[in-house]
């Protein structure tokens, strides 16, 4: 049996991974390793590991300052990161971007806090489990929102909001 995830194995940063399953219309969710906030390759391979029949995709809320969707594929990850920017400081973001084949912005750190942050990725990556991409859109371009407030929507919107919230208190977040 894994060990439980409890908050303080995630050193680095705050925040949480989770693993979201759909299988036969049931939402199925549990915590990822703490090492998928640091790593792309790691999260997919977490998520991968996983080899359910429904949908899998990730939602790494990283110190409530971005997340990323993380939707493994036979033929590549599909992924979104609510805010480009975030690839300054965060390796993840770096990871996400040069996946997608985005170059990391050019900015001054000392800047940041006057950039608007901007997504990168697919933003339709929930579409097909009833989160479309203009609803999506409106989430991640909600700039006043952190991150596990924007994850939270869209598992109120998927219909999995008591699982993740569940899951959450499980690793006290």
């Amino acid at each position: 049996m894994a060990k439980p995830v409890a908050q303080s194995d995630y050193p680095d940063v705050d925040g949480f991974a989770v693993a979201v399953v759909r299988d036969e219309g049931i939402w199925r969710l549990s915590p990822l390793k703490p090492s998928a906030l640091d790593s792309l390759d790691d999260a997919e391979l977490q998520l991968r590991e996983l080899r359910a029949a429904g949908a899998v995709f990730g939602l790494l809320d990283v110190d409530d300052e971005f997340f990323v969707v993380v939707r493994p594929s036979p033929s590549g990850a599909r992924l979104l990161v609510s805010d480009a920017t975030a690839a300054i400081d965060y390796d993840i973001a770096v990871d996400v971007l040069d996946a997608l084949n985005v170059e990391v912005p050019d900015l001054d750190p000392d800047e940041i806090d006057d950039i608007d942050p901007w997504e990168e990725g697919d933003l339709a990556i929930l579409a097909d489990l009833g989160l479309p991409d203009a609803v999506m859109s409106v989430i991640v371009g909600d700039t006043d929102l952190y991150a596990d407030e924007q994850i939270g929507m869209i598992a109120a919107r998927l219909g999995f909001a008591d699982e993740l919230s569940a899951v959450l208190d499980k690793i006290g977040h």
